[in-house]
């Protein structure tokens, strides 16, 4: 039987988690008290005006409830309003505040440099590589049956 440290999926994974722990320290070391996740969440509201709670849930891979929680700490912080939708009361249109799009630009910048600084020595070819390979795998598990 092979080790846990010795499979490609649970390195993959360490690579994830290595890097999320990366990141939110040096978030906080600049002074921001917001984390990774809810950057995220930011990132997402503003690249899509339109977006709604499941979108964000599928594109930040956290379920339902959790999306919820941290866009009411997201509201209470003063980072995005939430209006009813005016056709749907089930809805609600979210929107950056002022405060939340400095925030999002400003810790945007800070991973473009823990970004770099993960990928220093990792060639464009590489990078190429490891994506095409990883969208293998993400296909082979949407088409794959249960086990």
């Amino acid at each position: 039987m092979e080790k846990l440290n010795d499979t490609l999926l649970y390195t993959l994974d360490k690579c994830f988690r290595t890097y999320h722990q990366f990141a939110q320290r040096n978030v906080r070391k600049a002074g921001y008290q917001i984390t990774i996740d809810q950057w995220l969440i930011l990132k997402s509201v503003a690249e899509n005006p339109a977006i709604t709670q499941k979108d964000i849930s599928k594109i930040v891979f956290k379920d339902g409830a959790s999306i919820t929680r941290i866009i009411q700490l997201l509201v209470n912080a003063g980072y995005l309003l939430r209006k009813v939708h005016p056709s749907d009361k089930r809805k609600s249109n979210l929107s950056l505040t002022e405060s939340g799009e400095k925030i999002m630009a400003d810790v945007h910048q800070i991973a473009i440099k823990n970004r770099a600084a993960a990928l220093q020595q990792v060639s464009s070819a590489d990078m190429d590589l490891m994506k095409k390979l990883l969208h293998k795998i993400i296909n082979n598990c949407n088409s794959a049956g249960q086990p």
